[in-house]
């Protein structure tokens, strides 16, 4: 039976929402019903102009196992039509949260495998307490991790990730950080401490300033004579924003911009 609300969101007085997904049981494994809600809550924070970052994390003493062994049942019993559409849900929950405007932060509470750690990899900073661990258990399995490969390969690098893939082996944080997976690894019980650190640094940031820098890692990886004009175009235009001039003008009369004060 589907969970009645496999993701909860709450979003506190500074615009902060938490995206906790609440299937402690299977260790907040995906299925249908938890992929439609990632996808519909990362679409309603998109159009709310009140929301200035979002945290995303597990109940319990799991971030995400990945699939559902009940959703994989189904799944292996389905037509390669059917698992194609699911795996393009899984596809566009991940896009949907990989192009959310204001950062996202990863609140990496324990082990993540599989595709939890592609929402790992979606977001823009993560924390990761000392204790979890990783895998792409995938292969062991018959089958590959290809819906999250394109966010795990831009975080991990090329190398790192295809030996990972092809081994399917245990990876601990100390490992995800130094391949560039996580940002920062903590002990267990100084994890909230250290994810408020970044909820300031981000809170400290103007929301369409963030939007674009977001961008600019994809937009400058070609070639220089494909993306200059439009790096120029766009510190351009944040120059001329309200957002530009009330930084530039706080920063002129040292004072902190009026987002800093919300």
């Amino acid at each position: 039976m589907a969970d009645a609300d496999p993701l909860h969101v709450a979003t506190d007085d500074r615009g902060v929402a938490t995206l906790t997904l609440t299937r402690p049981a299977v260790r907040n494994a995906f299925d249908a019903g938890l992929v439609a809600a990632l996808s519909q809550a990362a679409r309603q924070l998109a159009d709310d102009p009140s929301i200035r970052a979002a945290l995303l994390t597990g109940e319990g003493s799991a971030f995400s196992a990945g699939a559902d062994l009940e959703w994989m049942r189904s799944m292996r019993d389905a037509g390669p039509d059917e698992n194609r559409a699911d795996a393009r849900r899984l596809q566009a929950m991940l896009r949907d949260l990989d192009h959310l405007d204001v950062p996202l932060i990863g609140r990496i509470n324990g082990p993540a495998m599989g595709g939890g750690v592609g929402l790992v990899a979606v977001c823009d900073v993560a924390v990761a307490t000392a204790s979890a661990f990783f895998a792409f258990s995938e292969v062991r399995l018959g089958l590959a991790p290809a819906v999250v490969a394109p966010y795990v390969v831009r975080a991990m690098g090329r190398s790192t990730a295809r030996a990972l893939f092809v081994t399917g082996r245990r990876f601990d944080a100390a490992e995800a950080l130094a391949w560039g997976l996580v940002h920062e690894v903590v002990p267990d019980e100084r994890l909230d401490d250290a994810v408020e650190v970044v909820v300031g640094h981000c809170l400290a940031g103007a929301r369409q300033a963030q939007a674009a820098c977001k961008r600019l890692p994809d937009l400058v990886a070609g070639p220089p004579d494909e993306f200059e004009a439009e790096t120029a175009d766009l510190i351009a235009d944040l120059r001329a924003s309200d957002e530009g001039q009330e930084g530039m003008t706080a920063f002129l009369e040292r004072r902190p911009p009026r987002w800093a004060r919300d």
